[in-house]
C-alpha cells in the first residue's frame, strides 16, 4: 500500500461545482478528495467506500445538508464519520441545529484556507485516534482476533444487510474439545498458547474479507459467513475442523484423540425482518451441542 492510499478520505458535498473545486484545491495535497453535488450522490458514495470526513454544504436542493447529516448519524455503519458543515448560513439557530444533529464543526463562509485546513487536520487526527481506541476495544487481546463485542455488532449488521438483500447468512460455532483437561494437565500458559495457535489457524483458513472470525468466550470461537448457503458453510466448518487437527497440538487427556480437536455447530438461514440474529446463534449452539453429544471432533449443521 502506498502513502497516498493511507491518506484520509474527505468528501466535499456542495451543489455549486465552483465551491467544490475551491475546497479541493485547499485539501488535495494532504487528503484523498471525493466530490458530490447533491445529498443522494453523497450517501451513495459513502456506502461504496470508506470516508473519514464530510465537508457538507447546508443549502442544497431536494436533500439539504441537515438531512444528509441526520441520515449518516442514524445508521451504525456511518455514524462515526466526521461531519463539518461549510456554509454561508451563520445564524446561531442554524449552527445549533447542525451540531445537535451530530456534526463535529460548523465553518462559515468566506473561508480562510489555513484555518479550514487546520480544522480538517484536527478533526481527522481526532477521528483516527477514536478509531484506534475503538479497534482496541473490539480486539481480543490474547488471540488478536475480534472479540465478543465486535462479533455482536457484526452479526447484527450482517443480519440487517441480509434482510435488505434477501441473501443467506451462515454462522459456525466452535469449541475446543476437553479444553479444561488440557489446562489441568499442561497449565494455563500452554492453554493460552493453544488458543492463540487455534485462532491463527482458523483465521488463516478464511480467505474472504467479508467473513468474520471472533473469540466467542473461553475456548469457543465463532465465524460469520455472509452470502454463504448451507452447503458452503458446512464445507467451511469441516475445513476448520481439519485445519485444527493438522496442527497436531498434543492433548494428553483428551478422550477422543491424542491431539487438540474441535467440535463445530453450523447454522444457515435466510434472515427475515420479524426475527433476530439470536435465532441463528441459538441454532448453531444446538448443532454444537449435537456435535459434542455425537462424539466430538465433528461438524453438525442445520438450514432453516
Amino acid at each position: 500500500m502506498n502513502a497516498a492510499d493511507e491518506r484520509a478520505r474527505i468528501l466535499i458535498v456542495d451543489d455549486v461545482p465552483g465551491n467544490i473545486k475551491a475546497l479541493a484545491v485547499i485539501l488535495r495535497e494532504e487528503f484523498q478528495v471525493r466530490m458530490a453535488t447533491n445529498g443522494k450522490d453523497a450517501l451513495r458514495l459513502i456506502s461504496q467506500e470508506k470516508i473519514d470526513l464530510v465537508l457538507l454544504d447546508v443549502t442544497m436542493p431536494e436533500m439539504d445538508g441537515f438531512e444528509v447529516c441526520a441520515t449518516l448519524k442514524a445508521q451504525h455503519e456511518t455514524a462515526g464519520i466526521c461531519v463539518l458543515f461549510v456554509t454561508g448560513l451563520n445564524e446561531e439557530a442554524d449552527q445549533t441545529k447542525g451540531l445537535a444533529l451530530g456534526a463535529s464543526d460548523y465553518i462559515t463562509k468566506p473561508l480562510s484556507p489555513p484555518i479550514l485546513l487546520a480544522r480538517v487536520r484536527n478533526h481527522v487526527a481526532a477521528k483516527r485516534q477514536r478509531d484506534q481506541l475503538e479497534q482496541l476495544s473490539l480486539n481480543d487481546t490474547l488471540t488478536n482476533i475480534a472479540n465478543r463485542r465486535y462479533f455482536d455488532q457484526f452479526l447484527q449488521r450482517e443480519w440487517n444487510r441480509s434482510v435488505r438483500g434477501g441473501s443467506p447468512l451462515s454462522l459456525i460455532l466452535m469449541d475446543i474439545d476437553y479444553f479444561k483437561t488440557y489446562n489441568d494437565s499442561l497449565g494455563h500458559a500452554a492453554g493460552d498458547d493453544c488458543l492463540r495457535r487455534v485462532a491463527h489457524s482458523l483465521q488463516d483458513t478464511m480467505h474472504r474479507s467479508t467473513d468474520l472470525l471472533a473469540r466467542y468466550g473461553g475456548e469457543e470461537f465463532v465465524a460469520v459467513l455472509p452470502h454463504v448457503e448451507h452447503v458452503g458453510a458446512t464445507a467451511m466448518a469441516e475445513k476448520f475442523r481439519q485445519t485444527v487437527v493438522s496442527l497436531h497440538i498434543p492433548h494428553p487427556l483428551s478422550q477422543i484423540a491424542d491431539h487438540v480437536t474441535l467440535s463445530l455447530g453450523c447454522a444457515s438461514m435466510l434472515p427475515i425482518r420479524s426475527a433476530s440474529p439470536q435465532l441463528l446463534l441459538e441454532s448453531a449452539d444446538k448443532m454444537l451441542y449435537a456435535a459434542k453429544e455425537g462424539g466430538r471432533n465433528r461438524v453438525m449443521s442445520i438450514f432453516h
